[in-house]
């Protein structure tokens, strides 16, 4: 049997996580975004998005990312939201069959006006 493997990245919201105004909050979610939408035009996101309907409330988000795990934390440490200490990134390597999993290409978004405008869930 063939496995294959991506680097889970869970963005957390860490206790004391600074209140911001909501300008500056919204500016720096556009440009989560923009940061992740990059990270797919270079090919290392696999996926990313929100998570609901959680036990947990600090679990913000999930990101595949297609490099070793030290390089998937560079990368999500230059995150506009973990630099701002909104977010924190926890890191993962899965493993499972090849096959059992499927990634395509995927337009992901680069503002929340252009997710507001795509398909909710």
């Amino acid at each position: 049997m063939s496995f294959a493997s991506v680097t889970v990245g869970l963005l957390v919201r860490p206790d004391g996580a600074p209140e911001l105004p909501e300008a500056e909050d919204d500016a720096l979610q556009d440009a989560h975004l923009a940061h992740l939408a990059s990270l797919a035009d270079e090919g290392v996101l696999a996926s990313a998005g929100p998570v609901v309907d959680q036990d947990d409330p600090s679990l913000r988000g999930i990101v595949l990312l297609s490099t070793p795990i030290d390089d998937a934390r560079a990368l999500l440490e230059e995150d506009p939201r973990v630099r701002a200490g909104l977010l924190e990134v926890r890191l993962a390597r899965w493993v499972f069959p090849v096959g059992s999993l499927r990634f395509g290409a995927a337009d992901f978004p680069r503002s929340v006006a252009e997710a507001a405008g795509r398909e909710k869930l």
